[in-house]
């Protein structure tokens, strides 16, 4: 994931359109998602590697599978995330009966109607603090997690009509928590027009076991 010479940090003066704040949202994603899972220990950690994001040391998946399903998924949030009909992304680790035992939820608000340009330095030292702190990579983990996945949670369903990334969204047979989550806020931020929030969630106490 590392950035182009033209995007390197004496460039941030540029003002950015709503597509490219958008685009800088999706890298976030992709890095936050590769972060993640690495930690999570699913994989080998010769499945991934060093990169530079943002002027900080980051991971990028080195298996060209797990590499093209993270930036594809991610990627093609990008005109939904421009419209704001994307609420939350998450990664969800499950068991072998197909339930999840954890999930962490980034929860996305785009403001629409913010009319004015956005300064690339300010947005991009808002979402660097997500890294510069990562409390959300050192909680201890419990339970077996055989599988993960992305999902997605639309403010609306998009139509294939409108994007040829529509069509590439299906429903999760992920079964889903009968009870409300335990819910444990990690990180949040935000910067005109873009607001994120991360946390975690674990079945509640009372949720039937499998």
């Amino acid at each position: 994931m590392e950035r182009k010479d033209n995007q390197s940090p004496q460039g941030f003066s540029d003002l950015l359109t709503s597509g490219e704040t958008a685009r800088i949202l999706v890298e976030f994603l992709e890095v936050a998602i590769t972060s993640i899972v690495l930690l999570k220990g699913i994989y080998p950690p010769g499945a991934f590697e060093r990169r530079k994001y943002m002027n900080l040391v980051v991971h990028s998946a080195r298996h060209p599978q797990l590499r093209d399903y993270i930036h594809s998924a991610v990627s093609g949030l990008h005109p939904f995330i421009q419209k704001g009909l994307v609420e939350r992304v998450a990664v969800i680790f499950f068991n072998s009966d197909n339930i999840p035992v954890e999930r962490f939820m980034f929860k996305l608000t785009v403001n629409q109607s913010y009319g004015s340009r956005v300064e690339e330095a300010d947005l991009e030292f808002s979402l660097r603090s997500f890294f510069y702190q990562a409390s959300f990579l050192r909680i201890p983990y419990t339970g077996s997690s055989l599988g993960w996945e992305i999902t997605v949670y639309f403010r609306s369903l998009p139509q294939a009509s409108t994007s040829k990334y529509a069509e590439l969204w299906i429903l999760t047979d992920t079964q889903q928590w009968q009870q409300p989550p335990l819910i444990t806020p990690l990180k949040s931020m935000s910067s005109e027009p873009l607001s994120v929030q991360l946390y975690l969630e674990h079945p509640g106490l009372s949720e039937p076991k499998a």
